[in-house]
């Protein structure tokens, strides 16, 4: 029997409403949307990009959000009220649409995605994609072919496993380019680490290219936790050795048997069926969450890697379990035979799919309720509440630290947090000409001055202090974002209320007026200027706020003074010396370099002025500077 409208529509009142706010615009939209696989991009009524997703088919997807009956969480539920516009990129496969979703969310931040913040603390050791590779540790990973194993968290293991590798099987430390052709034309020569017994001569051709590639697969079994079977292999070198006599050879490879053994010994085994395992765990802590995997090669822990979600009250574990689980497995290349989880992935299908495409290998996802693979899983999750309480820790502790001025600087100006970081802007010109501006950059209230930054002005012409301010201010931020770099708490502007307002319309028009916070600083009476308020601040005298603004404020003031007197000086060498016939650039500066000004210069005599040019350059000099005279 059908269910009459009216009974219909009342069982499913959440999901009609979100389907009323859909306009006609996104129905035609959604009409046109292709039944292939990519990624689509949700948008707000300001154009902004909120949400970014992934699909096998964009047009199921898509319509999937709107459709009538569909139950839907919070999150969701306020996410598509939000959807005013949508864009979507086609792609020809899943691993595709995987990096460009990922790709995307990186660059924008969307505020209904969950952002894992990768933990770069800890070191990886690298092994490079040369004909002779190199093998050293790292914290910078760069796709370039190489290949890269780690976190390692331990790094006094890490440095051990790279002495046991070096000692082994004799890797090159040193920098050559090394190629056939280079080692067939003898462009090097031996080094210390041969004499010294550390390594065996590659660059002089010592030892062929196969000896070398092998010595560095078999030093890769060791980085991927198997030594089991370098243990096996190098036992069958050796007995293979002794059996033809070769005692001597024989005899190094036992030493290594040895070493490595030891080195094995000391291993911790956290797993009794020595298969290779990812083991995910997952700790969450009021609004914070960290999932961390732990890599399990042969029963022993090789290494972890952890990520922090903040602001992750809506998101729940499923959520974050599937994005922990893309970015590892877009960002490793390999596959163990088993991965351990706390939770079932929020798309367990897609993701066990793509993962088939991409490796060419299923992979068994399993989420233990019992026994030795429930404890281990605990252990990892146990961890994961370890590292992120310490997280949280370091963050208070470094929130205890802020100094008196910052908090009262907060206190003050009746900031949400501490202003850590400031960036203050001043315009420097005289009478109109070579307009410059700097910013000078303070945290935790001293100054920063590698991030200090200067400017000239290049769309204004005339001494308009608003104008250089837009321009400054607009130039500034639009490169933050473009690069995401970090905003600053608080913004100073070296002026009153005009050019307080020329930033305010700028950072409206970027979209981050909300993000940070603005003030105009008077130089006159000391006033602070806050948007939107008609009546300045009148900071007491004494007070360390206004020590503070006044010395950021004084900073920028002299570095652009500075800048200004530097482009003056070089105009004025522009201007006269380089007119003298017969002085350029490099004459010009060093005659300045040893006298110091062009004033100095213009009272020399042709005998002063000949010790640092010729005589003949030395008497024009002075006859072009006698006519100015005239």
């Amino acid at each position: 029997m059908e269910i009459p409208s009216e009974i219909r529509n009342a069982l499913n009142a959440e999901p009609l409403e979100i389907q009323n706010i859909i306009s006609e615009k996104l129905k035609q939209k959604l009409a046109q949307v292709p039944t292939k696989p990519g990624v689509y991009l949700h948008k707000n009524s300001s154009g902004t990009i909120i949400y970014v997703g992934k699909a096998k088919n964009l047009r199921n997807r898509l319509r999937s959000y709107f459709q009538e009956g569909r139950i839907v969480d919070a999150k969701t539920k306020a996410m598509v009220s939000h959807i005013d516009d949508f864009d979507f990129l086609v792609v020809d496969t899943e691993d595709e649409a995987f990096i460009l979703e990922d790709n995307l969310i990186k660059k924008h931040k969307p505020k209904y995605n969950i952002l894992l913040r990768d933990d770069k603390t800890y070191p990886y050791i690298k092994v490079t994609s040369e004909e002779y590779p190199k093998i050293f540790p790292t914290r910078k990973v760069i796709k370039d072919g190489s290949k890269y194993f780690g976190p390692y968290s331990d790094v006094p293991s890490m440095k051990m496993m790279l002495r046991i590798i070096r000692s082994l099987f004799y890797v090159r430390s040193c920098n050559l380019k090394l190629t056939k052709q280079s080692i067939e034309d003898k462009k090097f020569k031996l080094c210390l680490d041969y004499y010294i017994h550390k390594c065996e001569g590659p660059c002089v051709g010592y030892i062929s290219r196969e000896h070398y590639q092998e010595n560095i697969k078999n030093a890769m079994h060791i980085l991927q936790g198997r030594t089991k079977k370098l243990v096996q292999l190098l036992e069958e070198r050796m007995q293979e050795l002794a059996e033809n006599e070769k005692f001597e050879q024989a005899a190094e490879i036992r030493d290594k048997l040895l070493s490595l053994q030891d080195f094995a010994a000391r291993q911790k085994i956290v797993s009794q069926d020595f298969k290779d395992k990812d083991v995910f765990g997952i700790a969450r802590i009021e609004d914070s969450v960290c999932s961390v995997v732990f890599l399990v090669r042969e029963g022993k822990v090789i290494g972890k890697k952890h990520f922090f979600v903040k602001s992750s009250l809506e998101s729940t574990e499923a959520e974050i379990i599937q994005r922990t689980l893309e970015t590892w497995y877009m960002n490793t290349e390999f596959l163990p035979d088993e991965v351990l989880l706390p939770h079932e992935p929020e798309d367990l299908e897609y993701l066990t799919d793509w993962i088939q495409k991409r490796f060419r290998q299923n992979l068994v996802f399993s989420i233990p309720m019992a026994g030795d693979k429930q404890k281990l899983v605990a252990m990892v999750n146990e961890n994961a509440k370890f590292i992120l309480q310490e997280h949280l820790n370091s963050i208070e502790k470094r929130e205890k630290q802020v100094p008196k001025a910052i908090l009262s600087l907060q206190r003050d100006l009746r900031l949400k947090r501490p202003p850590i970081r400031l960036e203050c802007f001043d315009n420097s010109h005289i009478q109109g000409t070579d307009l410059v501006s700097s910013m000078v950059v303070f945290e935790q209230g001293k100054p920063k001055k590698s991030e200090y930054r200067k400017f000239k002005s290049e769309t204004v012409q005339r001494n308009d202090d608003y104008a250089t301010m837009k321009e400054v201010v607009r130039r500034r931020y639009t490169r933050v974002l473009a690069e995401k770099q970090q905003l600053p708490d608080l913004i100073i502007i070296d002026g009153g209320k005009g050019q307080l307002n020329a930033a305010v319309e700028v950072l409206e028009e970027l979209q981050i007026l909300h993000k940070t916070n603005i003030i105009g600083l008077a130089k006159r009476l000391e006033e602070v200027f806050v948007p939107g308020e008609s009546d300045s601040l009148l900071l007491p005298k004494a007070s360390l706020s206004l020590r503070l603004l006044q010395q950021i404020r004084d900073e920028a003031h002299r570095f652009a003074i500075t800048y200004h007197r530097k482009l003056r000086e070089k105009r004025t060498l522009q201007t006269e010396l380089t007119k003298i016939p017969g002085i350029g650039k490099t004459k010009a500066e060093k005659l300045l370099k040893h006298f110091g000004s062009v004033k100095s210069i213009k009272e020399q005599s042709i005998d002063e002025l000949s010790k640092v040019v010729s005589t003949a350059d030395a008497e024009r000099i002075n006859q072009y500077f006698n006519r100015l005279d005239e």
